[in-house]
């Protein structure tokens, strides 16, 4: 029988695991082991409940046109638990500048798909966009041609996020649509972040239609209804690590055990780790550790691979404010999903106080209990601060007492003087967003074809080929797959 170490238990490595007990359920059988150098599975994935309130600490939901997270919240019994996001309230606003007399948020056009518009009215009456943006927009399907030539001749190429959407909309739209939504998502800069990585779609769409208004448009009518865009879980996404847990043998799990090296031992590979027993040696191993860990185990076995991985990776501090109805009730959130901060408030300046710093690094705010139904008590609100960046890893030495401070006050800043929360809840979550610099998939192709030459050694993790649940609860169970094979 095989032994198969999973290193890193993470969303990734945990659906590996699963996947694992499940055939060993079905006659084929594998001794696999699962190590977390932590005391808990689940990676960034994980809910707090608490007097009514569901609070997730890291993703709060997963885009709903990727089938693979529904389908292992079914396969988990978990089916009841499905919600979609009230899109009917689906509005997104953008904060106003740092040191700006008004505190108005302005709304992101109804109908916008990132950066673009389904809906030409709502669009065209935005104040948020200049005249010069939206003849730029006009103009875009009238480019379609132009845009598809230029797409095939150069599809070999990768750029930046930023030229890319400047290519099709202009510089404004890059700036003021795209920069804000693409940090919330990866904490990242689109004048570094890869096209062909990051917004692949799109890519996709141009070389087909060449108009991404036009190309999404068809998109939109090939759909057979209409779905909300996002889904999770009525109780929280960390159901499904809590679910996948109970289904794996406890004596295949080993937490709070960090493993430290790994060698090739004939063709077997030996695992050094922290816990009892220091070594063993397995037939393969499925590594799911964060980008800068797996350089760490690999470089003593190819010096190459470390440069191939993601060099940098954006630092996350996720802190929710739960406010009872009777805190609430004088409270004036505006109808919507949340707010997004301007990319340029973000850049440091020489002399910038503490509180300043902090005011930069928020990066959005969640109105979670207009999102999702179910998330507080009736009459309460439930607000997420997420703060990334350049200046986030300033910010995670703080204690949570600060934070909450920080958080109150850049929050306050855009909706108005907060009460004092219930409760509040901090996570930090270090290096956890890979960014995808411009030829990262490229750079992928040749570390996929460095560790193929080292039998049974596969990679997993948002560090490769996407961040989102869906993609890397099916990296996981497909990684499995074909190790068993």
């Amino acid at each position: 029988m095989k032994r198969i170490a999973i290193v890193g238990g993470g969303i990734a490595g945990l659906s590996a695991a699963y996947q694992y007990a499940q055939q060993n359920k079905t006659g084929t059988q594998v001794d696999f082991t699962l190590f977390e150098a932590t005391s808990r599975l689940g990676g960034i994935v994980e809910t707090e409940r608490r007097d009514g309130f569901v609070m997730e600490c890291g993703p709060d939901s997963w885009v709903t046109e990727k089938p693979w997270a529904r389908d292992l919240a079914e396969e988990l019994g978990l089916g009841d638990q499905i919600i979609p996001s009230n899109d009917i309230w689906r509005r997104t606003y953008l904060a106003p500048e740092a040191g700006a007399r008004s505190r108005t948020l302005s709304a992101l056009p109804d109908g916008m798909r990132m950066m673009v518009p389904t809906n030409w009215a709502a669009m065209l009456n935005s104040p948020l966009l200049s005249w010069q943006a939206k003849l730029a927009y006009l103009r875009e399907p009238k480019r379609a041609e132009e845009l598809k030539a230029t797409a095939l001749a150069n599809a070999a190429h990768d750029i930046s996020v930023r030229d890319f959407i400047c290519h099709h909309f202009g510089a404004e739209v890059a700036d003021t649509l795209a920069a804000p939504l693409l940090a919330g998502v990866f904490g990242g800069d689109i004048t570094t972040l890869s096209a062909r990585a990051v917004i692949p779609a799109f890519v996709d769409l141009e070389r087909e239609h060449g108009s991404l208004i036009f190309g999404l448009q068809e998109k939109l009518r090939q759909k057979k209804s209409a779905s909300a865009i996002f889904t999770t879980l009525r109780n929280g996404l960390g159901g499904l690590i809590d679910e996948m847990e109970k289904r794996i043998a406890p004596a295949c799990i080993r937490k709070n055990t960090a493993v430290h090296a790994l060698e090739r031992d004939g063709e077997r590979w030996r695992v050094r780790t922290s816990g009892a027993g220091a070594e063993e040696l397995f037939d393969e191993i499925l590594l799911a550790t964060p980008a800068h860990v797996t350089g760490l185990l690999l470089a003593p076995l190819d010096e190459k691979i470390p440069a191939l991985l993601p060099q940098e990776a954006s630092s996350a501090i996720v802190i929710a404010l739960a406010f009872a109805p009777e805190q609430a009730r004088k409270m004036r959130i505006p109808r919507g999903f949340g707010f997004l901060v301007p990319q340029g408030q973000r850049r440091m300046n020489e002399g910038d106080t503490f509180e300043t710093t902090a005011e930069r690094a928020l990066l959005a705010c969640t109105f979670v209990d207009q999102k999702f139904p179910n998330r507080v008590p009736e009459g309460g609100v439930l607000l997420r601060a997420f703060f990334g960046g350049a200046e986030a890893p300033a910010l995670l030495p703080e204690s949570d007492a600060a934070l909450t401070r920080l958080a109150m006050h850049s929050v306050g800043r855009v909706l108005g003087a907060l009460p004092e929360a219930k409760f509040t809840v901090v996570r930090r979550w270090p290096r956890s967003l890979p960014q995808y610099a411009v030829g990262h998939l490229e750079r992928m192709a040749e570390l996929e074809q460095r560790v193929a030459t080292m039998s049974g050694l596969q990679l997993i993790g948002n560090a490769y080929a996407g961040v989102g649940l869906p993609d890397l609860i099916r990296a996981g169970r497909l990684a499995a797959g074909r190790m068993n094979c």
